[in-house]
């Protein structure tokens, strides 16, 4: 549900420093012939030492020497009636921190320019810093009168700046106040509805924004808005809902079909979604995103064939034939056509969809135990892609473990570790390599390297469990893993078959085979049907072992868990 958090759609959230150097439509650079030029004002006597103070500050300005800028322009601004340097002085006051000489220049401007709306959202600014709800409200109230249209960009401007400073819910009391002197007014309700959103106040927010429709029922951007909300608080229907609504008044709006294009398919409405872009194929037949969109809710349907016809008319538009020839690669891979998914691939690479599809390139040869031709297609990938380099060292490790090339592997993951020695993914894959060539204190290390980051990676308990349960006599150690694995997962297959395994080591047979059972049922793996097979071999049940084994081998018989059964404890038997 993270897309759908409010606030994101409406403005981007970023930092707030105002650099002394930014400009805006009421800044310009002031310049001491600048500040000196004859104007009408009560100091018509220039001295030497304002000269000097203004020379100073540009000066010092131009060096980054902002703290003596500041203090140059401050003593420039009380002795010339030139409300631009008190201005300056206040932006450098701001992007230093200085609370205290940025409202002492800011009295300066103001009292040279009482009318002047920069100076009064500095002011407001100001008064939210030091939670002075009076003067944010009188100053708001000011700029809101003069400037209504232009308010609530500003507004959320602020937002955006001060959000990080912990003033959100103070903002939201100060709107409340300009609520209640100017009520019934949309866009304040609106501006409370955001910042409720940003205060996760869901509810509240949901309330404001309906109070904004009451008001102004055709407002687009308070239902999408009102969308968001119902989308956040896992309402979808409601979502659909309103979205249906806003694309009735804005049907060319590509960004709401999008939007709720996204909500039918999160509800399953896939005729409706397919429905809402074939009205876009009714009007421009050659729309060729909603040729690809259409493809790819098929494909979420499993409806191959239809998602075929859509992705072969995409191919005719340049823009998206790279995707399109992807996604029927992929189409042909789940037809078991490896060659044919190879020839789409390479079509893809050579129309703009480089990466992705090399990457599915190589996975499909290295299925296919063409090695060699994926080696050389990897390192053709490194020269290509080489902001990509830690992706392509793991796609090589993945390789030369599929070769049994283990030290090769191993070796390269050390080199992924130098360049990201933190990455969990690098460093789980390094710890499964370093447990095909003993190194089990390599593998630990790994392991509890990823746990002392995240003590709740499932994916690491189970590894190291496991091994330690397999490779060594540590169960004790082994079961504290495995309990904790199990309680965060209890339904994952490979947890209950690595807990299963425990117990048999530890001569629990019955418990074991009930856990081994458990786990097979959940997920039929070659590698849980040899544990069962193991256990009850090892318990005199070896024609139930039998029984349940040959079965699975003769599906499976290059398998190497079940190769391993076979050579182990039944080696004469073909």
């Amino acid at each position: 549900m993270n897309k759908w958090i409010g606030i994101a759609i409406i403005i981007s959230l970023s930092g707030c420093a105002v650099s002394p150097d930014a400009t805006s439509e009421t800044e310009t650079r002031i310049t001491p012939e600048q500040a000196l030029a004859p104007r009408v004002n009560h100091n018509t006597v220039i001295d030497e030492e304002v000269l000097y103070l203004l020379m100073a500050a540009e000066l010092a300005g131009q060096r980054n020497q902002y703290d003596l800028a500041l203090d140059a322009y401050l003593q420039a601004a009380k002795r010339v009636d030139d409300a631009r340097i008190a201005e300056r002085a206040v932006k450098i006051g701001m992007f230093l921190k200085d609370e205290k000489r940025t409202r002492e220049a800011l009295e300066i401007w103001l009292s040279k320019d009482p009318d002047n709306l920069p100076a009064k959202k500095f002011a407001v600014l100001m008064a939210i810093k030091n939670s002075d709800r009076e003067a944010a409200v009188e100053n708001l109230d000011a700029i809101f009168l003069e400037d209504p249209a232009g308010f609530e960009g500003g507004m959320l401007e602020m937002i955006k700046a001060l959000e990080k400073e912990g003033r959100t819910k103070f903002i939201y009391d100060v709107l409340e106040d300009l609520n209640e002197l100017h009520p019934d007014q949309s866009n304040l309700l609106f501006l409370q509805a955001v910042v409720a959103s940003v205060l996760h106040d869901n509810a509240l927010a949901q309330k404001k924004i309906s109070q904004v429709l009451e008001l102004q029922p055709d407002w687009n951007k308070a239902i999408i808005f009102q969308a968001q909300l119902a989308g956040r608080s896992g309402d979808m229907e409601k979502a659909r809902e309103y979205l249906d609504k806003a694309v009735k008044q804005a049907p060319d709006d590509k960004q709401l079909r999008k939007m709720l294009l996204e909500v039918l398919v999160k509800t399953g409405a896939y005729d409706d979604a397919i429905k809402l872009y074939q009205s876009v194929l009714d009007e421009n037949p050659d729309d060729g995103e909603a040729l690809f969109t259409i493809a790819l809710i098929y494909m979420q349907q499993n409806q191959q064939d239809k998602a075929e016809g859509y992705f072969e008319k995409a191919l005719s538009k340049a823009e998206w034939e790279g995707q399109a020839s992807f996604y029927l690669g992929k189409i042909e891979l789940d037809r078991q056509n490896p060659s044919k998914a190879l020839v789409w691939f390479d079509r893809a690479e050579a129309n703009g969809y480089g990466l992705e599809a090399d990457m599915a390139a190589v996975s499909l040869l290295i299925s296919q135990k063409q090695l060699a031709e994926a080696e050389v297609r990897i390192d053709k990938m490194d020269s290509k892609y080489p902001d990509q380099h830690l992706r392509i060292l793991m796609m090589k490790a993945e390789l030369y473990n599929q070769w049994g090339k283990y030290q090769a592997a191993y070796d390269v993951l050390g080199l992924a570790l130098k360049a990201a020695p933190d990455n969990r993914d690098v460093l789980y894959a390094r710890a499964l390599i370093a447990e095909r060539l003993d190194k089990l204190d390599v593998l630990e290390a790994d392991l509890l390297k990823i746990l002392e980051k995240n003590p709740d990676d499932v994916g690491a308990l189970n590894a190291l469990g496991y091994t330690l349960t397999d490779r060594t006599q540590r169960f004790d150690d082994a079961e504290k893993y495995l309990q904790k694995a199990i309680q965060l997962q209890p339904d994952e297959a490979v947890i209950v078959d690595s807990y299963g395994w425990l117990q048999f080591k530890r001569g629990k047979y019955d418990l074991a085979l009930e856990y081994l059972k458990k786990a097979y049922n959940k997920q039929q793996e070659n590698e849980i049907a040899a544990h069962i097979a193991e256990v009850l071999w090892e318990t005199g049940k070896e024609k139930e072992a039998r029984d349940f084994f040959e079965p699975i081998f003769k599906q499976f018989p290059d398998d190497e868990y079940l190769l391993k059964f076979k050579k182990r404890f039944m080696p004469d038997e073909q």
